[in-house]
């Protein structure tokens, strides 16, 4: 089987959340070969809660640093083992959400443990979906994705 083409690239955007806070959308582009694989069927979001009175729903900065280093960890790992894309970070209204297609639900339960092993417990929560047709990366993206030149 042939290595599937993932991009690299990624936008950053500020959103309204849904309470009118600040939420800063970070999305992925070069996922059309994912998506057109068929093979990434459903979707994860990854939820982090966290304190955020006196800093605008944003995270404090040592909450932000380890969110950080769980970022990089999540990314280190599915790069090495592509059951999953990430394809969507939102941050902000006193919460992070990780978005990531996934090929296996399996897989990746044990790619994210195997991810995060290094790091105490962490209050997150996960919901997954059905999403064959990348509904909410194609929301995410029309409203978000800063086009070229502007």
């Amino acid at each position: 089987m042939t290595k599937l083409k993932i991009g690299d690239e990624w936008w950053t955007a500020p959103a309204e959340g849904d309470d009118g806070t600040l939420v800063m959308v970070t999305g992925r582009a070069g996922v059309d070969a994912v998506i057109e694989s068929g093979r990434f069927n459903d979707r994860v979001e990854v939820t982090w809660k966290y304190a955020s009175e006196g800093t605008g729903g944003m995270p404090d900065d040592a909450t932000a640093r380890l969110m950080e280093q769980v970022d990089m960890a999540l990314r280190k790992e599915f790069e090495r083992d592509a059951v999953a894309v990430m394809t969507g970070i939102y941050t902000g209204g006193g919460e992070r959400n990780w978005v990531f297609y996934v090929s296996s639900l399996r897989s990746f339960q044990y790619r994210f443990n195997h991810a995060l092993e290094a790091f105490e417990m962490l209050p997150l929560t996960i919901y997954a979906e059905h999403d064959p047709q990348w509904n909410e990366y194609r929301e995410m993206r029309s409203q978000t994705e800063i086009m070229d030149g502007e």
